[in-house]
């Protein structure tokens, strides 16, 4: 996740978009993973259905031999993993909601390094518990693994440093508390200046600004300081939760204020490299639908309906015969389609508050989106209020993409574009939460040739259909062409 894969798109992992599955049984396949400019924190997961719910890792990236942090060498650096867990096997919580065609069953818990917390009745003494010394700064890398939603994250009476996020450095600033998107990793410096005795708090809880059914629980570890090679006793008694700062649930405001601060270094040893200008515009609306439910079968979405998401009003429907990369490759037709749609296919107040009916239901189909090899793009990503209407994570495989641009309501570019963009020092991220009813506009060269998915990082949204795939054409040097495949692709 995050790592750009210069022209080897063989292991970059969706399912059926650059590989078949990996066989259960004995079916196994060797990732080359390429790194390049990559530095900071990423991360690997699963990209079937939903196995990415326990199968994920950090992925460190330090500076080179002989380079340094664009900040002060840290004491020690350390990653904090986001994830959730439910009391039901995933894979039959996976079919489960596939089959009831309604929201899937919310998580039971959300975890800190695979623990929840003292806020659960069955687990008050499972709690990760950090250990760090008076007087040093710890680099603590933020990585949120969990399925459904975005996180706000605070550690009682200690202000962090933001320094990067999705292996990039940015200008540095202080914040209270981090909202972190499933998908995203932040880098945060934690400077140990407290009192060594007491303990403190390190929480995290969902923030969901729409959706009805979600996971109110806050999950919890400790930090707890060392002196003389002598520990505090790690105990929540000596904690006080009421010292952390985060915000309420459903607070967008404090949301959009944290992520509006990123701004890449800009520097002469980080330099930016924004596309002034774009060969290619495209205007990509971001929805909840609803189809109609089987006859015969009951369905658990909006009136009797099964819930579906859609990119352009297309909802995503993968093959299962062959991969899209696989397909592109080999010259083989009939598993995807070439003209998925630059701009949605009608023009309606996006984000009203109420919207007709008959806009719901979306067209299906798996068309990518071709791209000139070294063209550069801008995407505007605009919510929907259909059913509702809440945030999404997007996520863009091959390449890191430059944040130039958000707001709510409908975007209008003669308005936003020419007064708001930032193009001197925006974000260079892989993953963006469009806020609910709001849109973001994106810039990035397409200089990776193959084929790379793009995703809402909300699990059951991807499951919904809301994904399309950007395919870009080799160039003509010899090193702007897509490598050959492995050997071991795992078989359909």
């Amino acid at each position: 996740h995050g790592v750009n894969q210069p022209r080897y798109p063989w292991a970059d992992g969706p399912e059926y978009i650059t590989q078949c599955p990996i066989q259960p049984g004995g079916g196994k396949f060797s990732q080359k993973v390429i790194f390049t400019t990559e530095e900071g924190t990423l991360w690997w997961h699963a990209h079937s259905e939903w196995t990415r719910a326990t199968v994920y890792g950090a992925i460190i990236v330090y500076p080179k031999k002989g380079h340094a942090y664009p900040f002060p060498k840290p004491h020690a650096d350390l990653p904090i993993i986001f994830g959730e867990w439910w009391k039901q096997d995933i894979f039959e919580l996976f079919d489960d909601f596939r089959r009831s065609g309604g929201d899937p069953l919310v998580s039971h818990a959300i975890t800190i390094n695979g623990q929840p917390g003292d806020r659960y009745n069955c687990s008050g003494q499972d709690m990760f518990k950090l250990a760090v010394d008076q007087g040093k700064t710890y680099l603590l890398r933020l990585i949120n693994a969990a399925m459904q939603d975005i996180l706000f994250f605070s550690i009682a009476g200690h202000q962090l440093t933001v320094v990067g996020t999705d292996g990039t450095y940015t200008k540095p600033f202080k914040s209270d508390y981090i909202t972190i998107s499933p998908g995203q990793t932040i880098d945060v410096l934690l400077r140990a200046d407290h009192p060594i005795a007491a303990s403190y708090y390190m929480a995290a809880k969902f923030y969901s600004s729409a959706r009805a059914a979600v996971n109110l629980n806050t999950t919890t570890a400790l930090l707890h300081y060392t002196t003389n090679n002598t520990t505090t006793t790690p105990t929540a008694a000596a904690a006080n939760f009421s010292a952390v700062s985060l915000s309420a649930t459903a607070d967008t405001n404090a949301s959009v204020a944290f992520t509006a601060r990123f701004r890449s270094l800009a520097d002469k040893k980080h330099p930016v490299d924004v596309p002034q200008k774009a060969d290619t515009n495209l205007y990509f609306t971001l929805s909840m639908n609803a189809v109609p439910c089987p006859a015969g079968a009951t369905c658990a979405g909006p009136n009797g309906a099964r819930l579906a998401a859609s990119v352009n009003n297309v909802s995503l429907v993968l093959p299962t015969s062959m991969d899209v990369l696989g397909a592109y490759y080999r010259g083989i037709g009939g598993v995807y389609g070439d003209d998925f749609p630059s701009n949605p296919p009608v023009s309606f107040d996006f984000t009203n508050l109420t919207i007709p009916a008959v806009y719901r239901t979306p067209a299906t189909g798996n068309q990518v989106r071709m791209l000139e090899y070294n063209s550069s793009v801008e995407l505007v990503f605009q919510g929907t209020n259909l059913l509702g209407g809440v945030d999404h994570p997007m996520h863009l495989h091959g390449t890191n993409f430059y944040v130039v641009g958000w707001g709510f309501g409908n975007f209008d570019r003669a308005k936003d574009a020419n007064k708001t963009y930032n193009l001197v020092d925006p974000p260079f991220q892989n993953t963006i939460a469009v806020p609910r009813n709001g849109w973001v506009a994106v810039r990035f060269k397409a200089t990776n040739p193959g084929v790379w998915f793009m995703h809402c990082h909300l699990e059951r949204h991807a499951s919904w259909g809301m994904g399309m795939t950007f395919i870009v054409k080799n160039g003509k040097g010899p090193n702007d062409k897509m490598l050959p495949p492995p050997s071991d692709m795992p078989p359909c």
